[in-house]
């Protein structure tokens, strides 16, 4: 037996996202459009989320700089917004994107290049 899919829970629009949680911003969690891979966290807040939506280019915002930024602005590593998945609780979102060049400002393909160890033992 086949469920029916409530349409009403799918359908998001930037009024239906809880900015207030993390104090004006959302996470952001840009991922491989192709291949799967997580390739950076960020934060948006809406207007860089709008941006977003409107140029079809990944906006964030800076914690450290107080600031919009978009994504390859200063290294051409663009990210092309393809879709725009929100969670169940509306507070954190997944750009799928089409990168071009690497993701992390280190020269990595990605930011999760590290692999947390057991604690050290003294």
């Amino acid at each position: 037996m086949s469920k029916k899919i409530d349409l009403s829970l799918i359908k998001v629009t930037i009024g239906d996202l809880d900015f207030e949680k993390f104090d004006g911003l959302i996470p952001v969690i840009a991922q491989d459009i192709n291949s799967g891979i997580v390739l950076m966290l960020a934060y948006a807040n809406i207007n860089a989320l709008d941006k977003t939506m409107k140029t079809g280019f990944a906006h964030y915002w800076s914690r450290s700089r107080d600031t919009l930024w978009k994504k390859g602005e200063t290294s051409g590593n663009f990210q092309q917004v393809i879709e725009i998945l929100v969670d169940c609780d509306k507070d954190t979102l997944i750009y799928k994107v089409l990168q071009k060049g690497p993701a992390c400002h280190t020269g990595k393909q990605n930011c999760f290049f590290r692999k947390l160890l057991e604690k050290d033992k003294k």
